[in-house]
């Protein structure tokens, strides 16, 4: 489904209007735009406003100034029902439902587009099976939603979403009750609807991992109520991410795009080896305050040799461990004054 337009905010000022008429304003002037078939996802700090333009593109807040248009269409002034043809929405909240099934759940899309008897007819029968097999539900289109994981059950609003057929899908925090996989699953099937049915997907996220490997665009809400726009690389790259969630106790690594705490070193350690070995042993090392140093010379050292991890130290000879696991014991042990478990 392709449209000439997708989401565009023109001079959007969000928040809310107090009972004596005071404005209480938390972004102003948003010029922002989805294109058909691009996947977005939105991040920005605890209490920084993402609820409230979310709702505010969703029709459940008025703007306070300027517009919010999809498919070419202005959202302001529609009802409910108009509203429901041109966006979608998928929010946090599980259902509870023990006796709807999947196909009940995707069937539900249909109802703005149908008569005051809400009969479905053979085409939108046929639009919510295309979208059960867009989201791989077929084999489990006659499960009732309390008999499937989390994982399903989101797949199962999202297929809703899909058989509701709006130019727009918005979603809040599709991935916060899932486990690793299951958030992979979903936010690539999401990915994948946007580019193939040519729809646009703007997601809530808390998951900067997922943004920075996923998102075609990533908008990032600052406590200012600004929003920094651009591809997760430019955005590493400008130091946006920095800016948006760092802080005093913070340090953001562009190489790898993590965030990790700041930690005072407490003991200096040489590490001599190679390979993914190295790269998780200094990882550990320094998660335990020690300042990890490449040198063959310094005491104490840790040596790794053919999956073997050997503690040299001024006071004992060398000492081998068989994990990384044991290594730390190793350490732990050797001197009182060594960094300590969190």
């Amino acid at each position: 489904m392709k449209t000439e337009l997708g989401l565009e905010l023109r001079g959007l000022t969000t928040g809310y209007r107090e009972r004596r008429g005071q404005e209480q304003r938390i972004s102003e002037g948003l010029d922002l735009s989805i294109a058909p078939g691009e996947l977005v996802l939105f991040m920005g700090p605890n209490g920084s406003g993402k609820s409230t333009l979310m709702h505010t593109i969703a029709g459940l807040i008025p703007p306070l100034a300027g517009e919010v248009s999809i498919a070419g269409e202005a959202l302001q002034g529609r009802s409910l029902s108009e509203t429901a043809r041109l966006l979608s929405l998928v929010l946090t909240e599980r259902i509870t439902s023990t006796t709807m099934t999947v196909r009940d759940v995707v069937r539900i899309g249909r109802y703005p587009h149908i008569g005051y008897l809400g009969r479905l007819s053979a085409s939108d029968e046929a639009i919510v099976e295309d979208a059960l097999g867009l989201c791989h539900l077929e084999e489990l289109q006659a499960r009732p939603l309390s008999a499937l994981s989390d994982g399903e059950r989101q797949r199962t609003m999202i297929a809703r979403a899909l058989a509701q057929q709006t130019p727009l899908i918005l979603l809040d925090e599709p991935t916060a009750h899932l486990d690793l996989p299951s958030r992979l699953e979903v936010i690539l099937m999401l990915r994948r609807l946007a580019h193939e049915t040519g729809r646009s997907i703007l997601i809530s996220t808390h998951e900067l991992e997922l943004a920075l490997s996923w998102a075609d665009t990533v908008w990032l809400l600052d406590g200012s109520g600004q929003i920094t726009t651009g591809t997760p690389e430019d955005l590493v790259l400008s130091g946006a991410f920095e800016r948006t969630f760092g802080g005093a106790g913070l340090s953001y690594d562009r190489q790898t795009g993590e965030f990790t705490a700041l930690q005072q070193h407490t003991q200096p350690i040489a590490l001599v080896g190679e390979g993914l070995e190295a790269l998780w042993t200094r990882r550990a090392l320094s998660r335990l305050g020690y300042e990890v140093l490449d040198s063959s010379d310094f005491l104490p050292r840790v040596t790794i040799e053919k999956g073997c991890w050997w503690l040299t130290t001024s006071s004992s000879s060398p000492r081998s461990a068989s994990s990384i696991g044991e290594l730390l014991a190793l350490l732990a042990s050797s001197s009182p004054s060594s960094p300590s478990r969190p």
